[in-house]
């Protein structure tokens, strides 16, 4: 196939909590964190904190493998992530990011079913953050 159009996935977790935390808690480490902000008295939590993982950029016009590899780490963690959400102000992100050109071969990005029962079950939102060009464009 060939084509200039591109996809990328990931996981991540933004909000007020302690990436550290998260990894131990999880067991995995993040391709990615900040914190912004100054630790509470509690010493636990920051204004705002972003964690990261599974970015998957192996292209596939089936977006729904991309998906999946991105999840790969975190299928059996369920429990773990909803014990994240419930005591921390987060929220769960399975972002997708693909560029597509006009005239080239379009992606499917619909999720099969059982990425979908996954973010159902931790709650987790599915943000698809599309750029699209012109034949045109380089």
């Amino acid at each position: 196939m060939n084509t200039r159009n591109s996809c990328y996935t990931y996981f991540k977790i933004v909000g007020n909590f302690n990436p550290d935390d998260v990894s131990e808690l999880l067991n995995l480490i993040p391709e990615k964190t900040w914190k912004i902000g100054d630790l509470r008295r509690n010493g636990t939590k920051y204004d705002f904190a972003h964690w990261e993982i599974g970015r998957c950029a192996e292209y596939d016009v089936e977006v729904e493998n991309q998906m999946r590899k991105t999840l790969a780490l975190l299928w059996d963690k369920i429990p773990l992530l909803n014990q994240v959400r419930e005591q921390n102000e987060v929220h769960l992100v399975l972002e997708v990011v693909p560029k597509i050109y006009v005239g080239d071969t379009n992606p499917c990005l619909a999720p099969p079913l059982d990425v979908i029962d996954f973010c159902h079950a931790t709650r987790t939102e599915i943000d698809i953050d599309m750029y699209i060009y012109g034949s045109e464009d380089e």
